[in-house]
């Protein structure tokens, strides 16, 4: 199969690394992944903050470089984007009166899946030690993001994915279903309320004596990571497409405050500070 990545804004600007652990993964079960030129913005940004009209641009590009693009299924590693391309982008295409792309932009979102839709649904993926020779050897809560949960109906495919990890010490998250606090420009407008939230959240991460919480979208992982940090719990997070891409030949390893990276195939990098978290080449 000819899968098309969507990287999304906060992966191609802060976590990269989510997107190549997403490209190894599914190239380990034997497809071929594109990266649509030309990409950028889901435009859920400018939705959410009002600028309907400053969207319309953004979602046209986004349909344009998907529509041009050869390919069977296109993937994200966000719950969050992929729910914006089909509850937003028709909506603002419609709303500027374009009811023709109002109707690409259906289509392209119908043919984009969240990573775990696309492995659980599609290409039947259920035991990920079995059948991507996934193995992580830590403790793992799991925190189930709004967009992922609300919209998608995710349910429980991201969490049972982690679960089946060779290795893994996986634990409930207590009330999981409740917000983390991100929001989006929600954190920004209402800082305050966004980090009482936030903080509850790190309270039950931190209940479970998990190392790490993992989850399906970066800006919620980003937020959580940053108030452990600064809070200093010792856990961090990480996005499950990197659980998932650990093997026992090229593990994730893990220390120190959180980071996301996978260098090449064969590679393995030492930080010169405490932080470390890498994963090899595990094609």
């Amino acid at each position: 199969m000819r899968i098309a990545l969507f990287a999304t804004c906060i992966v191609d600007a802060m976590y990269p690394r989510v997107a190549l652990a997403t490209v190894r993964v599914l190239e380990r079960l034997g497809h071929e992944v594109v990266f649509p030129p030309g990409q950028g913005c889901c435009s859920q940004m400018h939705v959410n903050s009002g600028y309907v009209d400053d969207a319309l641009p953004v979602v046209r590009n986004h349909v344009r470089a998907f529509t041009a693009a050869d390919h069977d299924v296109a993937v994200a590693p966000s719950g969050s984007c992929v729910a914006s391309l089909a509850h937003q982008q028709p909506m603002v295409a419609r709303a500027g009166g374009d009811e023709a792309l109002a109707q690409e932009a259906a289509a392209v979102a119908a043919n984009t899946y969240e990573l775990s839709q696309l492995l659980t649904d599609v290409l039947g993926v259920t035991d990920a030690a079995g059948q991507l020779g996934s193995w992580f050897p830590h403790r793992v809560t799991y925190h189930p993001s709004c967009h992922g949960m609300r919209l998608l109906r995710l349910g429980d495919r991201q969490k049972d994915l982690v679960a089946s990890v060779g290795g893994i010490d996986f634990v409930e998250l207590p009330d999981a279903e409740e917000c983390c606090g991100f929001g989006g420009t929600f954190s920004f407008k209402n800082p305050d309320v966004s980090a009482a939230m936030a903080t509850e959240k790190i309270d039950n991460i931190v209940s479970t004596g998990a190392e790490l919480c993992t989850g399906g979208d970066a800006s919620c992982l980003m937020h959580l990571g940053g108030a452990m940090s600064r809070r200093g719990t010792g856990a961090a997070t990480v996005h499950f497409a990197e659980i998932l891409a650990s093997t026992r030949e090229n593990p994730l390893e893990v220390a120190g405050p959180v980071e996301l990276s996978i260098p090449d195939p064969g590679a393995r990098r030492t930080a010169s500070s405490s932080v470390r978290r890498t994963t090899g080449g595990v094609r």
